[in-house]
């Protein structure tokens, strides 16, 4: 028996491990494209690029691990039930439940790996993920300039250059500013140079002229706009929108530990509150579906008559099973942020699968008995 067990332990968690590690790859090369132009044209470090992007890694598997466990333990007990093996290992007197061990051991594995994902890693990954982009987008704003582009430095401010050297000099240089309320401004330049500062990036301008829009109110009492030009020889401007403290950063749902989303400061809005409820409670559950879409993958590759060929239905039945189960955990967890009394859903979603999943490898205990009154 423990030999077996070992037997189909082995294929599963070999598979199990390529799998997961391949399609990870897939998705973080998908995801770290948009960062390659800094690493090009920007000058960024590679190894700053690995760093950032590795961050990514934890929330990948976490997310893509219990759909891979279903996978590898639905196809690898077809595969053994198309080679004949479960075949012999019925004949030797091994029942569903013993066929399954190995898998549930597997799965259980993913479960406990899920845990240790969702609740300590991926939150330190998308903390320090989110800090490297605040480090980007306010410090080094100037990576983000392109030649002949319209770039927007965080939302409140754009930066035109006709053309940019290597030497960090800026010709065509045209700034819309309005990070202060209620008076835009654009300035307008011949020329310019990229220095760091403590404070962040910093543009210095040469022969240009600033243009501010000012509401004045005249003597009839009536508030009108009033465009005020300056020409200037230098002027200089700071790219980053904030200085560089931790507490002008909010932390969203997905960096912050358990604890604090169980028990946020009290500043915390009610919006947001719903929102960390929501985030807390998928963590503790969403590990659970690796056990219950094992389970389902089971329950496809167990029951059901032995056929020589084909048994692709069945195959097919299980996926769309599968994807449907994850779109309607989707928009639970989307609805259940909205309004925390479908909590309870978030969770029925994670152990009923599992359930009814165990009930059909069990022979579906109580159903047979009523059919037969039925007949009889």
């Amino acid at each position: 028996m423990r030999r077996i067990d070992r037997y189909i332990v082995r294929q599963l968690a070999l598979t199990l491990f390529a799998v997961t590690v391949g399609l990870a790859a897939l998705v973080w090369l998908t995801q770290s494209l948009r960062f390659i132009e800094l690493v090009l044209d920007r000058g960024l470090s590679f190894w700053v690029f690995l760093e950032l992007t590795g961050l990514l890694l934890p929330g990948f598997f976490g997310l893509i691990l219990p759909i891979t466990t279903f996978v590898v333990v639905l196809f690898t007990y077809v595969r053994l039930a198309g080679d004949r093996e479960l075949v012999v290992m019925r004949a030797a007197g091994l029942s569903n439940w013993q066929l399954s061990r190995p898998a549930m051991a597997v799965a259980t594995g993913a479960m406990l790996l899920c845990y240790l994902l969702n609740l300590w890693l991926t939150p330190l990954a998308q903390q320090a993920f989110r800090e490297w982009q605040f480090e980007i987008r306010n410090q080094m704003a100037g990576l983000l300039l392109q030649d002949g582009v319209f770039s927007q430095l965080g939302g409140d401010l754009m930066v035109y250059a006709r053309a940019r050297d290597g030497a960090n000099n800026l010709y065509g240089i045209l700034v819309h500013d309005t990070r202060e309320q209620g008076v835009p401004v654009t300035i307008i330049a011949e020329t310019g140079r990229l220095t760091s500062t403590p404070q962040g990036p910093r543009v210095t301008l040469i022969n240009g002229q600033r243009q501010q829009v000012e509401q004045v109110r005249g003597a009839d009492g009536v508030t009108r706009p009033r465009l005020t030009t300056l020409s200037f020889a230098e002027n200089s401007l700071d790219l980053a929108r904030t200085s560089r403290v931790e507490g002008d950063r909010f932390r969203n749902a997905h960096e912050r530990s358990l604890m604090e989303l169980l028990d946020p400061d009290d500043d915390v809005s009610e919006r947001d509150r719903r929102r960390y409820r929501a985030e807390a409670h998928q963590r503790l559950a969403n590990p659970l579906t690796a056990i219950g879409l094992a389970l389902l993958a089971l329950a496809v590759a167990l029951t059901g008559e032995f056929r020589r060929f084909g048994g692709g239905f069945r195959l097919f039945i299980g996926c769309g099973v599968m994807v449907a189960l994850l779109a309607v955990g989707l928009t639970l967890g989307s609805a259940a942020a909205r309004q925390n009394s479908l909590l309870p859903l978030v969770w029925l979603h994670a152990i009923l699968p599992g359930l009814v999943s165990a009930w059909i490898i069990a022979g579906m205990p109580g159903l047979g008995g009523r059919l037969r009154s039925w007949a009889r």
